[in-house]
């Protein structure tokens, strides 16, 4: 008589040939032979999938995406893009160090520069992200360990100079990390103008449809990598395998997504612009971009993006009354999903600021946010008048 086979569930269900999709591996550890001790003892466990925190396959294959959409040699997701953010500057920094930062971040990169990091020891800095001579005399002046900066500036999408920035960080012995957020390795790939790493909200357009929280970290520098893989063990930024499905799966589309996004963008830039009640329209494709020319030319050829500012005639007030009328793009905070998103600087990103503060900050009254999804750029320009006119 046969004897029955081993209990062994779920393992006897494995494919015999590989699926077209990557299987989301829902499981938190996995079993271990001694290739998996070998590592574990040699490295600590972080090139072998034996537990989900260090290795998981479906987030390897969402990682590999994004190195490729870099041309990078390997790439890190994370829980958040604020795990991803914190995580790379902690490992960078020491206490003692000082880094060199643009003044004006996301809000919460802020409370990180300006709370958490002196909390560890880090002197920290702040210039005009869009001004060269900030960065040189204040690299020149204090001699950092990390300089940082955002590709594009929100809400007033103005480009940094990267590859100048770069150069002369590297001169003085910095590594430069860059949030490129905004502007997405289909217009700026900032590994290519010398920073040394990316980080990245994958929560926005990478993932691309507003259903996961996620973030990402890319370098060329192999051990660079380690030692920001060792944090996010450590720190339990580690991603989720299911929210690595959703990422994965929107960086299918990535490309196309982003494509008809930024010629949606630029459309619609072109016929608000002389549009009645709207006194100015900030577009990097555009020529009355500040940073039109060498700028725009070295960081962001084009594509220029999928994010929009407008700015409403009759201040924040009239600009409150336009973005509650619009009924094809929605007043929400985030960005980077295929609905187009519209909001306010002076009640939501920025509500912490006073108008003066603003204002010295080249987020004018009545300035509108939009971050343009899918659905055409004659539909969002309907919406726009529609909301304009009954704004009154």
């Amino acid at each position: 008589m046969a004897q029955p086979s081993p209990y062994r569930p779920g393992r006897e269900h494995t494919s015999r040939t590989y699926p077209v999709i990557p299987p989301i591996y829902q499981t938190t550890t996995f079993e271990l032979d001694d290739q998996a001790y070998e590592d574990i003892q040699g490295t600590g466990g972080l090139h072998e999938t034996w537990y989900s925190r260090f290795n998981n396959p479906t987030v390897d294959a969402a990682a590999a995406d994004v190195a490729r959409l870099h041309g990078a040699g390997q790439a890190l997701m994370t829980a958040s893009g604020m795990a991803a953010i914190a995580t790379t500057l902690v490992t960078l920094l020491r206490s003692g160090d000082t880094l060199v930062a643009a003044r004006l971040v996301y809000g919460d990169t802020n409370d990180l520069l300006e709370r958490d990091l002196p909390g560890l020891g880090v002197n920290v800095v702040r210039v005009n992200a869009f001004s060269v001579d900030a960065w040189r005399e204040a690299i020149a002046a204090h001699r950092p360990a990390v300089v940082y900066g955002e590709t594009l500036s929100n809400p007033q999408l103005r480009l940094m100079d990267i590859p100048t920035v770069v150069q002369t960080a590297h001169g003085a012995g910095a590594r430069v990390v860059i949030d490129n957020t905004f502007a997405t390795p289909l217009c700026t790939r900032p590994l290519e103008l010398g920073a040394d790493v990316v980080v990245e909200s994958a929560t926005k357009f990478l993932a691309g449809h507003s259903d996961v929280v996620a973030g990402a970290v890319t370098t060329d520098d192999r051990a660079l990598h380690e030692e920001i893989q060792r944090r996010v063990v450590t720190f339990g930024g580690s991603m989720d395998a299911h929210a690595a499905f959703l990422v994965w799966r929107g960086l299918r589309t990535f490309r196309v997504r982003l494509a008809e996004a930024c010629r949606t963008a630029a459309a619609l830039a072109d016929l608000m612009a002389s549009e009645a009640g709207i006194t100015g329209v900030v577009y990097p494709g555009r020529a009355d971009h500040p940073d039109a020319g060498t700028v725009v030319a070295r960081v962001m050829p084009g594509p220029h993006g999928a994010m929009l500012a407008l700015v409403i005639e009759g201040g924040d007030e009239r600009a409150l009354e336009v973005i509650r009328r619009l009924q094809v793009a929605v007043e929400a905070t985030s960005l980077g999903g295929v609905e187009s998103l519209a909001s306010l600087p002076f009640n939501s990103s920025h509500f912490n600021m006073t108008p003066q503060q603003r204002r010295d900050a080249g987020i004018l009254p009545g300035m509108l946010r939009l971050s343009i999804g899918l659905e055409g750029e004659e539909a969002l320009a309907g919406d726009l008048r529609r909301a304009l006119k009954r704004a009154g």
